[in-house]
């Protein structure tokens, strides 16, 4: 405790410096504290259930013919079939239970209550029990709860749900809500921290697998067909089984089911992909984090970011460890003294670590506002829905991390001043050396290597920055083959609110209507596959003059729009026509193709006339009008061929996206389609309303989030070491005060003495550039997949940087060099 008195009262006899100190330190390990806390939520925690690590992820990656529908959960490589579920679930393997899961649209209310829109969460009875969790009210699904094909209206609610929106109501057990139309009965409510076991989805309920038919009409005939792959498997391990012995087992019995049931069933597979298929295996993963496809997508973003973050720190602690030297040299009499007086020098050491480590750990405290700081900037840069589905706090794990990193950074970046200040021959140096205000050659050494470390890693968030603003500038410039100013667009859902096929078409043409008649309307159109949103619906076609073989590549994506579509979007037609209100079910079906459609296809430029077919259907669909290209699910993206129907032909439409162009400001244009929702169906939630143009910077988020952070933190590291390097001239001309009033007393003028030590800039930017763009072109190739057509070692992105560090050092040293040139030599000659 007295050592403790003793530094808070030392650091505290030059506020200015502690002050700085404890910023600098802040700031470096606050954006690390930040970043890490994303990190450990995302990569590193594992779901709150029992034992996770007893939890593995299975997939069955291959030839998966027929239809597929994959989501957040994973790839599509990772779905399986209802019927293949339940002969594993019902096999004898390594594992105690097997579950199914798959997140789903709902619109849901308690009775009395206005309809919201979110996410639920099919599962299958056993996903319960093998995660071990147990209800906070109620009961939740056993095995019993899903055996009845469409028979179990039962549900589940989140913990998170039943406190937010229905207050933490205690009653709430067996009262019944309304779920996609459907009338529900609550059974119990899910644990405390509990949200389902895919990172980025956050559903309100938990409803029985067997009901998906129910909740999404049009699904029925997928529970029995073995080409329908859509559920997500995970599994629990026997106490002291591995992970090999479960992957083991599980594919003895998967794989008599793939060669001896499903592949008898495969028509028109070549023999390659026959033997793809029977060579399928089950593979099984550590599933301790859920599922989510999140925990890819977010791996490379996160390291890259706490690389960058890292750096920053870096450059902080060598700004302290520079410090401490200074204050070190400046103590050298008190430390020979306490020496002569017969202090020890592990007693020195000690207290000096001390202060180290308080002005570390002060530095932890503040950085906790940092981070807080730096997340909440994250989540203005989010997307709605990803800022609303992730918990963007700090958590014990980040706050315990931050101590650890406080005290790691005192103890190592404090032990070398500690130990140079408080060497055994201190007192005959002092006496050798006694006009010097240094630690000797060594220090001064060790001082500007630090500096020049600085200024390299500086110059390596330098370049990366640049690479990611001029990657975001190009995504910026892409031609969208869209016209997005001035429109707002919103999804209705009314099979969500239990509207049949033919009341929900006449919904549609309503909102049409009375859309259109808004004053300052200029466009009104829909779609049911969402415009730049990042989703992709596709289909195998089949097209007039197009030979398929078996492996033929014969797939496209797919639209169903309104009336008008082209012309809203100021999509160009390149012959034909566009869509009309005839276009209805009872006329003959229509299509409209883009440039990329037409030529994977071989459709030359006579495309208007030719007939398609989606699947292996007769040729049933007239192509009667050929699009530009236009972007489909991402702005990054390749345009992708699209085929476009109708909507009104399109057998069931359970939502569609309205996209409403105006010359109104877009603010009164938004209350205008709320008035009319309300005057249309008070009861039906309007999901995602937001103009085109926000639509469009949510899809590159990560882009902006990237060159945003990257630019803030260089901007950080820059300013960070024009401190370090300012300090250390400052300090190498007061050192040399009496050698430079020598050489000016010996005639050396002023411009002179600004060149000498102007130099000594120069020369530590030039080996800190060089090392940095060695760094630089490291971290560029690391980041070379979220770099939009741009390479890592950008010539531009690289002389800019070198030219903005060079400029940042120079204005950092002159006024060193300016100091240095006043210096008045009688008094520098007395200077001791």
């Amino acid at each position: 405790m007295r050592n403790v008195k003793f530094a808070l009262r030392t650091l505290f006899k030059t506020p200015f410096v502690t002050t700085v100190a404890i910023l600098s330190l802040a700031l470096g390990i606050g954006a690390n504290a930040a970043i890490f806390s994303l990190f450990n939520e995302m990569l590193l925690q594992p779901m709150p259930v029992s034992h996770p690590e007893q939890l593995v992820d299975l997939g069955a990656p291959g030839p998966m013919p027929g239809s597929n529908s994959c989501n957040q959960a994973g790839s599509c490589e990772e779905i399986f079939s209802y019927p293949m579920f339940r002969d594993l679930e019902a096999a004898k393997t390594a594992f105690s239970s097997i579950a199914a899961h798959r997140a789903f649209s709902v619109n849901l209310a308690m009775t009395g209550q206005t309809p919201i829109n979110g996410r639920g969460m099919l599962v299958s009875g056993s996903y319960f029990p093998t995660l071990g969790v147990r209800p906070a009210l109620g009961r939740l699904f056993t095995r019993d709860d899903d055996r009845t094909i469409g028979g179990h209206y039962i549900v589940v609610l989140s913990y998170a749900y039943w406190e937010n929106q229905l207050g933490a109501n205690p009653n709430v057990v067996g009262q019944k809500m309304t779920i996609n139309g459907q009338q529900m009965t609550i059974i119990g409510v899910g644990p405390r921290g509990f949200d389902g076991t895919t990172l980025g989805e956050r559903p309100y309920i938990f409803v029985p697998i067997t009901m998906r038919a129910v909740m999404s009409p049009g699904s029925g005939g997928s529970f029995k067909n073995r080409q329908s792959y859509w559920a997500y498997l995970f599994a629990r391990l026997k106490p002291g089984a591995t992970i090999e012995q479960g992957r083991a087992a599980i594919n003895a019995v998967y794989k008599p089911i793939i060669n001896d049931v499903e592949a008898p069933l495969q028509k028109g597979m070549s023999q390659q992909t026959m033997t793809k298929f029977r060579a399928k295996v089950v593979t099984v993963a550590d599933g301790r984090r859920g599922q989510s496809s999140m925990h890819k997508e977010a791996k490379t973003p996160l390291l890259l970011l706490f690389a960058i973050t890292g750096i920053v720190l870096l450059i902080a602690c060598a700004n302290i460890a520079n410090l401490l030297l200074a204050r070190a040299a400046n103590r050298s009499m008190e430390m020979a003294v306490r020496l002569s007086l017969g202090a020890t020098r592990r007693q020195l050491v000690t207290q000096l670590l001390t202060e180290s480590v308080l002005l570390a750990l002060l530095g932890g405290m503040v950085s906790l506002v940092v981070a807080y700081w730096t997340l909440n900037g994250i989540v203005q840069m989010l997307p709605p829905e990803a800022a609303t589905t992730m918990n963007f706090t700090l958590s014990r794990m980040a706050v315990l991390f931050t101590a650890g990193l406080s005290l790691f950074t005192g103890i190592v970046f404090g032990l070398i001043p500690a130990i140079q200040s408080t060497r055994p021959d201190l007192v005959t140096d002092l006496r050798n050396n006694s006009g010097k205000l240094a630690g000797g050659r060594g220090a001064a050494r060790f001082r500007s290597s630090l500096v020049t470390v600085q200024i390299a890693l500086s110059m390596a968030l330098l370049i990366s920055a640049g690479l990611f603003i001029k990657s975001l500038r190009n995504v910026s410039r892409v031609d969208l083959g869209i016209k997005i100013d001035n429109m707002v667009t919103f999804n209705i859902s009314p099979s969500l609110s239990g509207y049949d096929t033919t009341r929900a078409k006449a919904l549609y043409a309503r909102f049409e209507n009375e859309l259109s008649s808004v004053p300052g309307v200029t466009g009104v159109t829909s779609s049911m596959v969402p415009i730049l949103s990042g989703d992709n619906w596709g289909n195998d076609v089949s097209v007039e003059g197009f030979r398929k073989e078996p492996d033929t590549d014969a797939e496209s994506r797919f639209n169903a729009v309104g009336p008008g579509y082209f012309k809203t979007f100021g999509v160009p037609l390149l012959a034909g026509r566009d869509f009309t209100v005839s276009d209805a079910s009872i006329a003959p079906k229509v299509a409209i193709v883009n440039e990329a459609f037409a030529k994977k296809f071989n459709l030359g430029r006579q495309v208007v006339g030719k007939h398609m077919s989606i699947g292996n259907d007769s040729l049933n669909i007239e192509i009667v009008g050929f699009a530009k290209n236009s972007k489909y699910a991402a702005v990054k993206d390749s345009i992708p061929p699209v085929f476009v129907l109708p909507y009104r032909q399109t057998e069931r439409v359970g939502s569609l996206v309205y996209y409403v162009r105006s010359a109104l400001p877009t603010d009164q244009l938004v209350r205008s389609i709320r008035d009319v929702s309300r005057r249309i169906d008070p009861n039906l939630p309007l999901e995602d309303l937001k103009t085109m143009p926000q639509q469009v910077r949510e899809n590159v988020f990560l882009d902006r989030m990237i060159s945003t952070m990257s630019a803030s933190f260089a901007a950080l590291a820059t300013l960070l070491a024009a401190i370090g390097l300012y300090g250390v001239l400052a300090y190498s001309v007061a050192q040399r005060t009496r050698e430079i009033g020598v050489r000016m007393a010996l005639g050396a003028d002023s411009g002179r003495v600004q060149r000498m030590v102007l130099r000594q800039v120069g020369l530590m930017t030039l080996v800190g550039g060089v090392i940095g763009i060695a760094g630089a072109v490291g971290l560029g190739r690391g980041a070379q997949s979220l770099l939009y057509q741009l390479q890592g070692y950008d010539p531009i992105v690289f002389a800019t940087a070198a030219g903005l560090l060079v400029l940042v050092a120079l204005g950092a040293g002159y006024l060193p060099a300016l100091r240095a040139s006043r210096i008045d030599p009688m008094t520098a000659l007395r200077y001791e």
